[in-house]
C-alpha cells in the first residue's frame, strides 16, 4: 500500500469510525483504523500523511477514557480531530471540556469564521450534524476558534503553526451539507494527499505484489461463488496463472441451484481450474442433531478444511491459500476498540492456514465490500455476480434456526428464491444491502381450504447498509410483501405463516444467527 498517500483513523469507538475510511477512500485516498493506543512507533513505520481522531462514547475528563500519546502532536503529521477526538485535543492543549446542559444531536447551522484552512469554502450556515453530550468551554490558548453554532460556541478549532484541526460535528454523515469538502480541504489542502488510489492501481500493485510473494509456488483458492471468493480468484489468476487451484465445495447448504451456477460463470467466462466437489451427505451427517449457531458454525468450518485440506494434498508445492476476507470481517473479529468481544465466529477470518501450513494471501483484507466490486467490475466479472447480495460461509445453516435437515433445507431454498426473484422482478434487488428468508423453529396453526395446518414459519429479513457494519431494514410497498407473503404460502409445501424482520443493526445483527 501506498504509505506516501495515507490517512490514519485512530479510533476511540465512535459508530462512524468506518465511515470516516469510507469517505477519504471514495477520494480516492487511503485510509486505515487503528485502536486508539496505536504506538507511537507503529505510526512512525507508516508514516501517514495525516491523522484523524475519531469520536466516541465516552467523555473526556471520564475515568479510564481513551487517550493518546502526547508525542503524537511532535510528529509533524497534520491532526484532525472529530467530536471527542476534538475533545480530547482541547483537553490535551489548555481548553476545558465540560457536560453539556442540553445534549445536542441532530443537525445545526455553521457560523464560520473567514479564513479558516478547515473549513476554506463552507459557505456561512451550512448543516452539519452534531452527536455530543459535552462542550467546549475554552479552546485553551493555542486554537483559533473558526466556527461555532448557536448550541455550540466552539464547533471548529485550528492551530495552523502545529497543525491541529477539530471538528465538535461530523463532516462524514450525510447529513453535514458539505461534509466532503470539508474532509478534502484535511487530505489535499492540508495533508497534500495525491489522490491516486483507484481500483486499476490497485489491480496493478496486488498483482505485483503477489507475483513477488508467490514465487511460482501453486496456490489454492476455496471458492464459493461469491462476490469476495470470486473477485479474489479472478485476480490471482492475473498474477499466477496456471498455478492457481480453484475448490468448490458444494456444501449442500447453498441457495437454489448456486453451485451449478457458479461453475457455469467460471466455465463460461473465465478459464480458471476450477475442482468441484459435492459433499452435502457430509456435512448433513455432520450437523445431524445440532441446534446451537455457534456449534453449527464450528461443525461446518471443521468439515469445510477437512475436505478442503484432502483436496490440497493431491497437489504438490501448495504454499499459499486465498481468502476473500474483507476489512469488516477482520474489524468484527478482532476489535479496534481494545475491547475484544466474539459476537460470532466469522468463517473467513483464520482457521485453515494454521491446520495446513499455508501461508495467507488476502488481497482484500483492507477493502470494504463495495471497494471489491468495483475491483470486480475492473476484471470483467459479470454484474449479475458483482452485485449479488452477501451470503454467510456457513450458508443456509444459520438461516434455519435449530437443526438443519434435508427437508427444512428445501422449503428454506423454496421461499428464499421466491422472495429473492420478487425483489429482482421488482427492480429493487440493487438497492438492497441483503435479502433472505430465515426458517423459525417454531409452528403455528393455520387454514387452508377446510383444512387446519400446523406447519412453519418463514421471516423475511432486508436491509440497507454500505459496509455491513451498521444496517436499516428495507421498507418494502405493503402490496409487495402481501404479495411474497401469498406466493410462498401458495407455493411452499410447510409454510403457513410469513413474517418481516423490522430490526436494524445495532441492536441487531443482520442474520438471525
Amino acid at each position: 500500500m501506498d504509505n506516501n498517500n495515507l490517512i490514519l483513523i485512530l479510533d476511540f469507538g465512535s459508530q462512524y469510525t468506518q465511515l470516516i475510511a469510507r469517505r477519504i477512500r471514495e477520494n480516492n485516498v487511503y485510509s486505515e483504523i487503528h485502536p486508539h493506543y496505536y504506538s507511537i512507533p507503529e505510526i512512525k513505520k507508516l508514516n501517514p500523511k495525516g491523522i484523524i481522531l475519531s469520536g466516541g462514547p465516552m467523555s473526556v475528563y471520564d475515568e479510564g477514557a481513551p487517550t493518546v500519546d502526547d508525542e503524537i502532536f511532535e510528529l509533524k503529521i497534520p491532526v484532525l480531530g472529530i467530536c471527542y477526538g476534538m475533545q480530547l485535543l482541547i483537553q490535551k492543549n489548555g481548553g476545558k471540556v465540560e457536560p453539556a446542559k442540553n445534549r445536542e444531536y441532530g443537525k445545526a447551522e455553521l457560523n464560520v469564521s473567514t479564513g479558516s484552512k478547515i473549513l476554506h469554502g463552507i459557505k456561512n450556515n451550512s448543516v452539519v450534524w452534531m452527536s455530543h453530550g459535552d462542550i467546549i468551554n475554552e479552546a485553551g490558548p493555542y486554537f483559533d476558534i473558526v466556527a461555532s453554532t448557536s448550541g455550540t460556541p466552539v464547533a471548529a478549532v485550528e492551530n495552523l503553526q502545529n497543525n491541529i484541526y477539530g471538528l465538535q460535528f461530523h463532516p462524514e454523515v450525510n447529513h453535514t451539507q458539505q461534509g466532503n469538502e470539508i474532509i478534502r480541504n484535511f487530505l489535499f489542502g492540508i495533508c497534500g494527499c495525491k489522490g491516486n488510489w483507484t481500483s486499476g492501481n490497485f489491480i496493478e500493485n496486488k498483482i505485483d505484489e503477489i507475483k513477488e510473494i508467490t514465487a511460482n509456488h501453486k496456490v489454492i483458492c476455496a471458492l464459493s461463488g461469491g462476490v469476495d471468493s470470486s473477485v479474489a480468484a479472478v485476480l490471482v489468476d492475473k498474477a499466477v496463472g496456471k498455478n492457481l487451484i480453484c475448490v468448490h465445495i458444494d456444501s449442500g447448504l447453498m441457495r437454489m441451484n448456486e453451485s451449478d451456477q457458479v461453475m457455469k460463470m467460471f466455465q463460461e467466462n473465465f478459464r480458471l481450474n476450477v475442482i468441484h466437489i459435492n459433499a452435502s451427505k457430509q456435512f448433513l451427517k455432520n450437523l445431524k442433531g445440532l441446534e446451537d449457531p455457534e456449534e453449527k458454525r464450528k461443525v461446518i468450518g471443521k468439515t469445510f478444511i477437512e475436505i478442503f485440506e484432502k483436496e490440497a494434498n493431491k497437489f504438490e508445492d501448495v504454499k499459499y491459500l486465498v481468502q476473500g476476507t474483507l476489512y469488516p470481517d477482520v474489524i468484527e473479529s478482532v476489535s479496534v476498540k481494545g475491547h475484544s468481544v466474539t459476537i460470532k465466529t466469522h468463517h473467513n477470518v483464520g482457521g485453515l492456514p494454521e491446520k495446513m501450513n499455508l501461508k495467507l494471501i488476502e488481497p482484500f483484507r483492507e477493502l470494504f465490500k463495495d471497494e471489491v466490486r468495483k475491483i470486480g467490475r475492473a476484471l470483467d466479472i459479470p454484474e449479475e455476480f458483482i452485485e449479488r447480495h452477501p451470503f454467510p460461509g456457513p450458508g443456509l445453516a444459520v438461516r434455519i434456526l435449530g437443526e438443519v435437515t434435508e427437508e427444512r433445507l428445501n422449503i428454506l431454498r423454496k421461499a428464499d428464491e421466491i422472495f429473492i426473484n420478487s425483489i429482482k422482478e421488482a427492480e429493487i434487488y440493487n438497492e438492497i444491502w441483503q435479502a433472505f428468508a430465515v426458517l423459525l423453529p417454531i409452528r403455528t396453526v393455520g387454514v387452508m381450504g377446510d383444512a387446519r395446518t400446523y406447519e412453519n414459519v418463514i421471516a423475511l429479513r432486508a436491509v440497507t447498509s454500505t459496509d455491513g457494519m451498521t444496517a436499516d431494514w428495507f421498507d418494502f410497498d405493503n402490496n409487495f410483501l402481501r404479495n411474497v407473503s401469498n406466493k410462498i404460502i401458495r407455493s411452499v409445501v410447510g409454510i403457513n405463516r410469513v413474517v418481516y424482520d423490522i430490526s436494524s443493526k445495532p441492536p441487531s445483527t443482520i442474520e438471525w444467527e
